[in-house]
Parts: structure tokens; sequence; C-alpha cells
């Protein structure tokens, strides 16, 4: 029983993968680098200077402050994430996606919702908002909500990417992903 389980899980993980991929996003865990093995305080490993230093004090391009931000919350550390956040683009969508989620994550749900809220609102077609969004309302036991956020990333040509199939798996389990 165990052995079909696992064979299943692992198919349906395949199967999600070039969806995923095909979509732009990617549910791959980040690898961690300097700035997860040694930095503190949301510091963001320089490897030019050869050391942590404060994300504003640095020349790097909001895409590399999204892929710290990215790879901290992704190890757990979601103060230093948003540590980071705060140097960023605030009306940028993903920015507020990752606002919410680090709030939820920390326990926040009603913040969180509201950075999602927020992402949506400047973004429309945010599925991942939608999908963290869905999966706090699963936590939080509102099922209901959940299915509009996935009907929603549906309806917005998201079916088969992770931010989909997450949610639905969420909803049909009542698991939610950790990351």
């Amino acid at each position: 029983m165990r052995l079909l389980m696992a064979t299943a899980l692992a198919l349906q993980t395949f199967a999600f993968a070039p969806a995923v991929s095909a979509a732009g996003g990617d549910s791959s865990p980040p690898k961690p680098t300097n700035t997860t093995k040694k930095c503190l305080f949301g510091r963001v490993y320089d490897e030019a200077a050869g050391r942590c230093v404060k994300p504003n004090k640095t020349n790097f391009s909001e895409e590399q402050l999204y892929q710290a931000v990215r790879e901290l919350a992704y190890d757990g550390q979601f103060e230093n994430a948003q540590n980071v956040l705060r140097v960023m683009d605030q009306d940028d969508d993903r920015v507020l996606t990752y606002w919410g989620f680090t709030y939820r994550k920390m326990g926040e749900a009603e913040l969180a919702n509201t950075y999602y809220q927020r992402a949506i609102e400047t973004n429309p077609d945010n599925i991942l908002a939608r999908s963290y969004m869905g999966q706090g309302y699963v936590t939080e036991g509102k099922t209901e909500l959940a299915i509009a956020q996935w009907r929603e990333i549906k309806a917005r040509g998201g079916e088969g990417t992770w931010a989909e199939a997450s949610l639905r798996e969420a909803i049909r389990t009542g698991l939610t992903y950790s990351y």
C-alpha cells in the first residue's frame, strides 16, 4: 500500500513539473547560498564584497533581491525575508505575494490576506498569490473561499500549473504545502 501511494505521489509530482516550467514558475526549492548559510538579520551575501550586507546597501537588481527573498522564505527565515522585502518595490505584485506568504507562515492570516488581495488587485492574473491565499483559506477551514481562488486560477489559464495543482490537492486533502 505504501509503495502504491509513493508511486502515485511521484507520478503526480512528475506530471506537474512540465506545466510549472512552461508557466514560467519554479516549484523546485532554491539552492541554498551564503545568504541562507552565513547571513543574519535579513542581510544578503554580496559575492563582490565577500560578505553579508544590508539589502539596501547593494547594487542587486530587484530580481536578485526577489531570489534572496524566495531563498530565505523557503528556508523558513520569514522575518529575514521581510527585511529584504522592505527595500523592494512595494507596488510589485510578487513582493506583495511574498509579504502575504511570510505573514501567513508566521500565523498572521488576516494580514497575509490583505497582502494577497493587494497583489491580486495589482495583477489579477497572479495565480501564485491566489494559490497561497487559497491554501491559507484551507488552513482556516474556509473551503468555499479556497475553491473560489482555485476556479479563478483555472479561469486565468493556470490549469495544470503548480499553483493550481497544489491548491486543488490542498482542497481535496485539507493539507497544504509548507512552501
